[in-house]
């Protein structure tokens, strides 16, 4: 809560706070901190009298007694600040009313708008039933943030000013770690811009596609979010992010929802977007193994014969993984799409997960599937299936004889392969 510093005596003097025996100013700040708490417009303007609405009040961090030991932590903090960290909106506007700045930043560089996004309250819990008294506290705290931001917003608060470290985030950064999707709406009413970059290079749509939230991604898009705009640094895009986090060890533990990746490319995500290494959503996929994903992909035209700058496919970064190599029927079809079936990246080297013994089995069978020429008949079948792919699969079923669709979409049977 605010900024914590230890003040000797002479600190103490030349911040206006000194002990109850060297005068007012202490006592004075703690009646108005307390006046702020308690949301007394009254005793808040006539105290403002006596103090400048934009210096900071030190009081006890732990206490509001009058009563200030020297030897105990003091906390510094601009009367402002303490209204919006503690969601007071009538102190809030009454403050506003008398002239107090809400771009006066604090010692680490937030201003007022910051400071009330990291204090953003939590939405909802999931140990409590909806329509319960702790969630209806939880609904009346929210409401009472969203006024706060609202009044913050009406008088005029930099809704793009960046925070003052290493970070740079803007409040729209902010707002989708810490707020709801409906903070989002209202910065974006009051013109944040919604692709601002921070100094990651990460825009509030890489940030939401990160943590896989869909309700902020949704906001984000709805607000005009660009979906395929990439982190300078590695070209990585919303889904890209997206795919990597639900594909990786989290995701599979958890069994992550799919529903953000779909989001993404409903709304235009291009699906084949390479990052500075070259690889695409479907190599970061493929490597994590996960089904549901990898066909999603699919459906919505992945290339599956794409390669990244080191020569590796996404049927690669599937081989590459052991724990991947047991579904085969998920193998048979990314190898019914692989053509030509290249196995080495630009050095020649295997996959780590064919190279372990107990997979010789299938390793030599690959080999021997690499080596051998496709039939005119079975590339027409694979470029069939990479142009149509699984989305229009159904599509084509009702348009070609049920002899020639079942040739396109047979897959190799690995078990009679590997007998």
């Amino acid at each position: 809560m605010g900024n914590i510093t230890k003040r000797g005596s002479r600190e103490l003097g030349a911040d206006g706070a000194r002990s109850p025996e060297e005068g007012p100013p202490a006592g004075l700040h703690t009646k108005l901190y307390e006046a702020i708490m308690r949301e007394d417009c009254a005793a808040i303007q006539d105290l403002l009298r006596s103090h400048p609405v934009n210096q900071p009040m030190t009081t006890l961090a732990t206490s509001t007694s009058c009563r200030l030991p020297l030897n105990q932590e003091m906390e510094s903090v601009i009367p402002i600040h303490l209204a919006a960290k503690y969601r007071r909106a009538q102190s809030l506007l009454c403050l506003l009313e008398h002239n107090a700045d809400p771009e006066v930043r604090d010692t680490r560089g937030l201003t007022t708008l910051h400071l009330m996004l990291l204090h953003w309250p939590i939405a909802s819990t999931t140990w409590t039933k909806p329509g319960n008294r702790i969630q209806r506290i939880l609904t009346d705290i929210q409401s009472n943030a969203v006024l706060c931001l609202r009044i913050l917003c009406e008088h005029g608060a930099q809704v793009n000013a960046r925070t003052g470290n290493s970070n740079r985030q803007s409040p729209l950064h902010l707002a989708t770690t810490y707020g709801t999707h409906l903070v989002l709406s209202i910065l974006a009413q009051n013109g944040a811009q919604v692709n601002a970059l921070n100094d990651s290079g990460m825009t509030p749509l890489h940030m939401a596609a990160e943590t896989l939230n869909e309700e902020m991604l949704d906001m984000l898009i709805a607000c005009g979010a660009n979906v395929n705009c990439a982190i300078p640094s590695t070209g990585s895009t919303a889904l890209k992010l997206a795919v990597c986090m639900a594909s990786g060890k989290a995701g599979r533990m958890l069994a992550a929802d799919v529903s953000c990746i779909r989001l993404l490319l409903v709304h235009g995500a291009e699906v084949n977007a390479q990052d500075r290494e070259g690889e695409t959503a479907i190599h970061e996929a493929c490597f994590g193994g996960r089904e549901a994903i990898i066909n999603l992909l699919l459906e919505f035209e992945a290339d599956v014969n794409v390669l990244t700058r080191n020569g590796e496919s996404p049927l690669y970064m599937y081989l590459q993984r052991s724990s991947n190599l047991t579904d085969t029927a998920l193998l048979a079809r990314l190898l019914s799409r692989s053509y030509p079936l290249r196995l080495t990246n630009n050095q020649g080297v295997l996959p780590a997960g064919i190279t372990l013994p107990e997979f010789h089995p299938l390793r030599e069978t690959l080999i021997k599937l690499s080596q051998k020429p496709l039939s005119l008949q079975d590339i027409c079948k694979r470029n069939i299936q990479n142009i149509y792919g699984e989305k229009y699969k159904q599509l084509l079923k009702k348009h070609l004889p049920v002899k020639i669709w079942n040739s396109v979409y047979s897959y190799y049977d690995l078990a009679c392969l590997l007998k």
